[in-house]
């Protein structure tokens, strides 16, 4: 909807509805560990309504789920699914995640090389100049170097048997008839030789399973005589935008405003190492949504917008009808707090299968991405959860005096500095932010370490916003 959830603000906390109560009981959690994180959200989230007065409408709320444990609850999930698996090429296989260990093949290097263009000697120097021609690296092993002599040896060569030392062009000479070699400094025995297995063994763990494949893991595998390796399938992902008072192209009028989360949702994703099959708009269309959810193979179904409970708010009707488990209904998060996680109904024909439902705000969606989103995904990729780490912030930070509160910011060498545009509505603060702060209820003082949510296509760069509007 982007722009038509609500985002209250009010001093009491009374805005945030929803608790994880099932919508359909009969589903099992994945594993014992979301069984217990689901009791404990339970236990925390639950609050008695005090009674409405005689012919008043229903006002039945409930305490939204502290925002920690709404995160640390979609990371269980993820992990908990069964990880399916995929054997690829190696020049397919950047970006994915090793779904095994990887296990050297062979001795890395296979056989004694020369590390330097130079001379192969055997025994004490000086040394006589065989005829024949240089020992190059791709050719067969030469054969044994006799004691007293020296040949030319290039880089990655083979080392004869009998080999001493490689001595480097610079560090020798050879006499004016060029029939002896004399060396310029002290001869090491087993100088500049990569010895056979110098860096690995077969049978040696090179990386752990959940490794990220990188140009130079790829590297790495070759080198240790792959051809393909086992990773995880990336997660599908199918994002549905809702609302129709949406544009797709063109200046906002006449109540029309420009999707801002179509263009932003799928890439997102895709820096988060996720395949995304399709971006589909579907208004405010409850049988569509129906429809579409009911009929997605995707690991997770993601919606912007109609999570809250308008007249044209659909998520939570259509994921009564189609038997789903409300994991997560509203976050004490600000901005975002109508976010949701359901566990849609088992299908025999499918595996386990979530939807994340995004307040329509822009801002208040990245929320939900970082909150829910994010943790199950990673999980289902079987990526390792990245270091937490905290920083100073470098000015007070107001907060909401209930609820956790997300504020973008840009890394300073003395600190976080909290970015203007930081409204549920808006994106201009985080289009130029290095990340989100995570302020406490009631703010944060001057000099108050926060935990840090870095976005995934930013990296630790001192002021790289500098010149902007800071708070």
């Amino acid at each position: 909807m982007n722009g038509r959830d609500h985002e209250f603000d009010a001093e009491d906390g009374s805005d945030v509805t929803g608790s994880p109560s099932p919508l359909n009981g009969s589903d099992k959690a994945e594993s014992d560990g979301v069984e217990e994180a689901l009791a404990l959200v339970g236990r925390q989230a639950r609050q008695a309504p005090a009674p409405a007065p005689a012919g008043a409408p229903s006002t039945t709320r409930h305490r939204a789920t502290p925002w920690p444990d709404a995160r640390a609850l979609a990371a269980r999930i993820g992990r908990a699914a069964p990880p399916r698996t995929k054997r690829v090429p190696l020049d397919q296989a950047l970006g994915q995640v090793l779904a095994e260990p990887l296990v050297a093949l062979c001795d890395l290097p296979s056989f004694d090389t020369s590390a330097m263009d130079g001379w192969a000697v055997a025994g004490p120097g000086p040394w006589t100049v065989q005829e024949g021609g240089s020992i190059l690296a791709g050719h067969v092993e030469a054969p044994p170097l006799p004691d007293g002599a020296a040949v030319r040896i290039a880089t990655g060569a083979r080392i004869p048997p009998e080999v001493t030392a490689v001595i480097r062009s610079e560090h020798a000479r050879t006499d004016v008839d060029k029939a002896h070699l004399y060396a310029e400094r002290e001869v090491i025995p087993g100088q500049d030789i990569r010895p056979r297995g110098q860096e690995c063994r077969l049978g040696d763990r090179l990386l752990p399973a959940a490794s990220l494949v990188t140009p130079a893991v790829l590297g790495l595998a070759a080198a240790a005589g792959y051809d393909e390796l086992l990773t995880v399938a990336r997660p599908r992902v199918e994002v549905l935008v809702l609302g129709d008072e949406l544009l797709t192209a063109g200046l906002p009028h006449d109540g029309l405003i420009r999707d801002a989360l179509g263009p932003m949702a799928g890439p997102w994703l895709r820096a988060l190492g996720v395949d995304v099959v399709a971006t589909r708009r579907l208004g405010d269309d409850a049988e569509a949504l129906h429809r579409a959810v009911a009929t997605s193979d995707a690991d997770l179904i993601l919606t912007t917008g109609g999570t809250a409970a308008g007249p044209v708010d659909h998520v939570h009707p259509v994921l009564r009808k189609a038997g789903a488990e409300l994991l997560v209904d509203g976050v004490a998060v600000r901005p975002g707090h109508p976010m949701l996680l359901a566990r849609l109904a088992a299908d025999i024909d499918l595996p386990a299968r979530h939807l994340v439902g995004l307040p329509g705000n822009p801002l208040a969606a990245v929320s939900g991405l970082l909150t829910l989103a994010e943790p199950l995904l990673r999980g289902l990729s079987g990526r390792p959860a990245p270091v937490p780490y905290r920083a100073p912030v470098r000015d007070a930070v107001h907060g909401h005096p209930h609820d956790t509160r997300l504020v973008p910011f840009v890394h300073h060498a003395d600190g976080l500095v909290p970015l203007h545009y930081n409204g549920p509505a808006m994106l201009r603060g985080v289009a130029a932010a290095d990340g989100l702060a995570v302020v406490p209820p009631g703010g944060a003082r001057a000099g108050d370490e926060l935990e840090v949510l870095d976005l995934p296509w930013t990296s630790w760069t001192p002021s790289l916003a500098e010149g902007g509007c800071f708070t």
